[in-house]
């Protein structure tokens, strides 16, 4: 089993910058990939980024290109979202996530819920205008 743990959201101006960490602990060798989502109430969950172990692929949600940076430091076992000029429409709950490589086949994979199968809390991340 995996745990990850979520933390840095919080309440920030449109346009400022924040970093969320995701702690990883239990069996994380067993990971191949992790990803960030995010989820508005009322709203269906949405793939923000992910990353392969190796940080050698990133992938991103074209709304997030150009603005956030996914990254990870396998030492400490964390994930790391840099995310900068944030805007209103970027207010929600941002959950980490991991899986294991039998999920990821394609490029569109990474973008799936489905594909992970550990999950953290969450963490708010609010954007006032």
């Amino acid at each position: 089993q995996v745990q990850l743990v979520e933390s840095g959201g919080g309440l920030v101006q449109a346009g400022g910058s924040l970093r969320l960490s995701c702690a990883a602990s239990g069996r994380t060798s067993s990971i191949y990939a992790m990803g960030w989502f995010r989820q508005d109430p009322g709203k269906e969950r949405e793939f923000v980024a992910a990353i392969t172990w190796s940080s050698l692929l990133t992938y991103y949600a074209d709304s997030v290109k150009g603005r956030f940076t996914t990254s990870r430091n396998n030492a400490k076992n964390t994930l790391y979202l840099e995310m900068n000029g944030l805007k209103p429409e970027d207010t929600a709950v941002y959950y980490c996530a991991g899986g294991t490589r039998v999920q990821f086949r394609t490029i569109h994979d990474y973008g799936l819920g489905s594909s992970y199968n550990y999950w953290g809390q969450g963490t708010q991340v609010t954007v006032s205008s």
